[in-house]
């Protein structure tokens, strides 16, 4: 198991209260990488949400954690900004990947540190017989290649917000606040409390605290139609404000909360082949023994602003929504951001899903709702910058 998911999913064990936002006020100028930390040498002058999961991109590359690289992290002793031979070497692989793509690609980001490096400190350098005489594992391509013959694109969003509910119930839904519980990976820190608010057209905050163990702090992701924002437990900056990748990706949940405007969200739409996608992790408390299943998916792409880059994966039988995909950008290549939808229920009329996992770089939460409240009046404090619980 990967020790820095670990690390991170018992971070989100803590407070009981769930919190609300500061009141909205004049955001700080959002952060460079070179002015929230020491020692940056070759990713100067990006947003640090951008450096963030730069870092985030590096571990998944080579099945590291931060401790790897730099000197007592994990500790109250870690001193980021110390070199050591694998940041050096880290450095050096940076700069090399830039100039091959650069001087062979034409500066697309088609080389990246997974591209060798496939959860390995060293890259495996000769095929084995197993790969060869196997079955191969076929990953799909980001981006989708446009193909004849495939279903229409439009024809399978309208779909969806026809198995939504239909385009008039959609249009009539302003806001919503849904509540219910979560697990972090691997199953710790349960019985989380999640609040997931939202109010049209741009505006979503996702709470969660965790009530097991006090004083460990609380997440929360916030967009309030202009700005966003992240507070993650043992963060190395606690809380920081989104100028990079992560803020498309935030501003496209907030408007994707109210999807009759989805076919207005994105541009250059296109439907790639048929995929097989299984169903979310079970959270804890659910029955082990429910056997999960497997769904064949139209998956649809489209593109947003700054390079984002969504695809969705809409069930054939239902029409409904199981994998929302995105991708935000970095020096080293594609960002992923994976949500997974199920349990769908009618909710006055429209049906949301009642189980979501959500997972990034850093870890992954399974949360399940139990309550979904529509076109009610949402405090505006929750989608501002965010403050940490009190009173425990």
């Amino acid at each position: 198991m990967n020790s820095k998911l670990v690390a991170i999913a018992i971070a989100v064990a803590g407070l009981a209260v769930v919190p609300v936002a500061r009141a909205q006020q004049a955001a700080p100028k959002p952060l460079l990488s070179d002015e929230a930390f020491k020692n940056v040498q070759v990713l100067k002058g990006i947003p640090v949400d951008d450096f963030m999961q730069t870092m985030g991109l590096m571990s998944a590359a080579l099945q590291f954690d931060c401790a790897d690289c730099h000197e007592a992290a994990g500790t109250q002793k870690v001193d980021w900004a110390a070199d050591t031979p694998r940041k050096r070497r880290a450095r050096a692989m940076v700069t090399m990947v830039t100039n091959i793509n650069k001087n062979n690609f034409g500066g697309q980001q088609l080389v990246t540190c997974f591209s060798c490096h496939h959860n390995r400190d060293k890259p495996l350098t000769t095929p084995t017989m197993d790969i060869i005489y196997g079955t191969p594992q076929v990953d799909p391509d980001d981006i989708i290649a446009k193909i004849d013959g495939m279903p229409n694109p439009e024809a399978i969003l309208d779909r969806y917000i026809q198995a939504l509910g239909g385009a008039e119930r959609l249009a009539a839904l302003k806001s919503f606040d849904a509540m219910g519980t979560a697990v972090g990976f691997g199953g710790l820190g349960g019985d989380g409390a999640v609040e997931i608010a939202a109010q049209a057209p741009d505006k979503r905050a996702m709470i969660i605290v965790f009530k097991k163990e006090t004083g460990r702090g609380d997440e929360i992701r916030s967009f309030d139609g202009r700005i966003g924002w992240v507070r993650t437990p043992l963060n190395v900056l606690g809380e920081f404000q989104l100028s990079g990748g992560d803020l498309d990706g935030a501003r496209f949940d907030a408007q994707f909360s109210f999807p009759g405007q989805i076919k207005s969200l994105l541009t250059n739409w296109k439907t790639g082949p048929p995929m097989s996608i299984g169903d979310p992790p079970n959270p804890q408390g659910a029955d082990p023994a429910a056997a999960p299943q497997t769904h064949i998916t139209d998956p649809v792409q489209g593109t947003g602003p700054r390079n984002l880059l969504v695809t969705l994966y809409f069930d054939r039988q239902t029409g409904l929504l199981l994998r929302e995909l995105r991708y935000g950008g970095s020096p080293i290549g594609r960002v992923p951001t994976q949500i997974d939808y199920s349990d769908y229920r009618d909710v006055n009329g429209i049906k949301f899903p009642f189980r979501i996992t959500y997972a990034w770089l850093d870890g992954r939460n399974a949360i399940v709702l139990n309550d979904v409240k529509t076109n009610v009046p949402i405090d505006a404090r929750k989608f501002g910058r965010p403050v940490p619980v009190t009173g425990n």
